[in-house]
């Protein structure tokens, strides 16, 4: 069976919108693009290295693979560009359009055909940006590891990793290393529903009683 890993690039509130250029993604009036370019360092390119060097397809929103398509077909003596430009991408799309980059493969209806991919035999389907197919991904289920670099920035609004409309889940940190700028590389794994607990006495104060009485009013 093939998993599904997510990798995105995030800032500390969440955003995942353009971390490399001004120009990526501009929608919604974003205004910060290229965010994630001046935090690069030796830890980073290492740990890139390390995921790119493992067997993997690429599985992309339309908008990511249309700024990809844009870009890696036309960068010289780069061994990312060289494996991105020779590997399948699947990519989620409700166009009927042709897909111009080799090797790309269209999805009209990405859950039942990422599900379907996962049941075969092949490479990590890895998905870059593509914060809109994520969040369909991950509501479906379909996600089994995340990797997440979190960048010391704040950026307010814009597209984020985890949607408001998710349902809740917990997760598992699996590996953990943090560059010489500040970045948190990180792996989790989905465990399921996230374990509630409390820290409140057995049996509540009269001031906390007629604290929740207060909320409960105030809604």
């Amino acid at each position: 069976m093939r998993k599904v890993l997510a990798a995105a690039f995030v800032s500390l509130d969440g955003v995942m919108q353009a971390p490399g250029g001004p120009a990526e993604d501009p929608t919604g009036g974003f205004e910060m693009g290229g965010w994630t370019a001046t935090f690069w360092d030796e830890v980073m390119n290492q740990a890139m290295g390390e995921s790119f060097g493992q067997p993997f397809d690429l599985l992309l929103g339309r908008k990511t693979y249309e700024i990809f398509a844009a870009h890696w077909p036309f960068v010289e003596n780069d061994p990312i560009a060289e494996a991105f430009n020779a590997i399948t991408k699947y990519v989620a799309t409700s166009s009927i359009a042709p897909l111009t980059w080799q090797n790309s493969v269209a999805l009209h209806d990405p859950v039942a055909e990422v599900a379907r991919l996962k049941q075969g035999d092949g490479p990590t389907l890895l998905t870059q940006g593509s914060s809109q197919l994520l969040q369909t991904l991950i509501a479906a289920g379909l996600v089994d590891e995340f990797q997440v670099w979190t960048f010391p920035t704040v950026l307010g609004h814009g597209k984020r990793l985890f949607g408001e409309t998710l349902p809740p889940f917990a997760l598992k940190l699996t590996d953990s290393k943090v560059s010489t700028t500040g970045v948190v590389l990180s792996r989790y794994v989905p465990t399921g529903p996230v374990p509630i607990g409390s820290f409140q006495l057995p049996e509540p104060s009269p001031a906390e009683v007629a604290r929740r009485a207060r909320m409960a009013r105030e809604g």
